[in-house]
């Protein structure tokens, strides 16, 4: 077991010269108040780093999510781009049912073929219906398929309460999702695909000259915040998930079933501005930085370079990092072989005495066995040194 002090570019040390006896004022510890309430059915504040929940107001209640719907749409999008499965510039043919589809359009064209770019900004700037249904039947061969895709991506990114049965979020029986599904959507959109996050804080979209304004007014008056998705349906109320950046901390705010536009916005803002004033997300760790390098008997070397396989985030309250602590609780006795990203143990990460955050360590490299005559001699040295361990303790 190890125990590291983190963070010491954080920290300093004050050295007092004076033989002056120095009066000690205690600092006061870093007050938060509750989170704020809000005018709206759900609610959910998360880091997208850490992944810490901040605030939360019925989080896991099943509501119909409207058009937050085609987060997951674009998302779908998105991972097929990345298997390269499709490209931007691919061309798609547009079904009477895609160009029938009521509700918000982008107003594509029965019969055209339109590039997998343009509908990709048509269902995430504003909103279009016709588009997700376009890629639905592209990607699936319908919205019955790809509501299935759907589902599985989303069992697969841990949204136990979310249901999917059609591309766009217009009503539909057993449709639904929660606050806290959206988020994790969200973090996912956000991390897994950086390359195309930018198109979701675009302000304007225009196609076949119709110029349509996106419906998230927080990003005109809130220039940290850059995404993601509002939603609406008489059902659902008013829906926003949003995202801002401010020094390096990116949080991720859900708000549900508000009753107006402006409300949305409005409270959402309220969230945002609680967790950046109170908040801090700090980087602890990079992936692949070697943290300690232990023993490891029978094998082709002596040591094992251990450390994460992620970037370690934590959010803590603002003015408190000189109390993050670290301790590396590894599996004893380390044998080869091992493999590269075999769990070797855990990294928790303490904030005074409450644990904040824990981690695997893993094995940064494969090690394989040594010859007979090195396991042999590992064997004795072993032997004695656990005999010795059991001497002094």
């Amino acid at each position: 077991m190890l125990r590291l002090r983190l963070l010491p570019c954080l920290m300093c040390l004050v050295l007092v010269t004076s033989h002056a006896v120095a009066q000690v004022i205690p600092q006061p510890q870093t007050m938060i108040p509750a989170a704020p309430q809000l005018a709206a059915s759900s609610w959910i504040l998360m880091d997208a780093n850490s992944g810490r929940i901040l605030a939360q107001h019925n989080p896991d209640e099943r509501l119909p999510p409207a058009s937050l719907t085609k987060l997951m749409t674009a998302y779908l999008v998105e991972h097929e781009l990345d298997r390269g499965t499709i490209k931007l510039d691919d061309m798609v043919n547009i079904s009477e049912r895609a160009w029938r589809t009521g509700g918000s359009k982008m107003f594509i064209e029965v019969g055209n073929q339109v590039a997998i770019r343009d509908l990709l900004n048509g269902i995430v700037i504003v909103s279009g219906n016709d588009a997700s249904v376009a890629m639905a039947e592209h990607l699936a061969g319908g919205e019955v398929p790809f509501s299935d895709l759907m589902n599985q991506h989303a069992t697969r990114l841990d949204m136990h309460n979310t249901n999917f049965v059609n591309a766009t979020g217009l009503p539909g029986e057993n449709h639904y999702s929660t606050a806290r599904d959206m988020a994790l959507l969200s973090q996912h959109i956000i991390n897994d695909y950086p390359e195309h996050y930018a198109m979701y804080s675009e302000r304007n979209y225009t196609y076949g000259d119709i110029s349509q304004p996106n419906r998230n007014r927080l990003l005109w008056r809130d220039p940290s915040v850059d995404g993601l998705k509002t939603g609406w349906t008489s059902e659902a109320g008013y829906c926003l998930v949003a995202s801002a950046e401010r020094e390096d901390m990116r949080l991720i705010s859900v708000v549900m079933g508000t009753n107006s536009d402006e409300a949305r916005a409005q409270e959402t803002q309220k969230l945002l501005s609680y967790g950046f004033r109170y908040y801090e997300t700090l980087k602890l760790y990079d992936r692949g930085a070697v943290l300690t390098t232990p023993r490891i008997w029978g094998g082709s070397v002596n040591e094992l370079r251990v450390g994460v396989d992620d970037d370690v985030h934590m959010t803590l309250p603002r003015n408190r990092n000189a109390e993050l602590t670290a301790r590396l609780n590894l599996d004893s006795e380390l044998s080869a072989p091992v493999s590269l990203g075999d769990t070797v143990g855990t990294l928790e990460v303490r904030l005074g005495d409450e644990i904040i955050g824990e981690r695997s360590l893993v094995a940064l490299e494969g090690v394989e066995e040594g010859g007979l005559f090195k396991r042999l001699l590992d064997q004795v040295r072993r032997f004695f040194s656990g005999l010795l361990g059991r001497f002094f303790d």
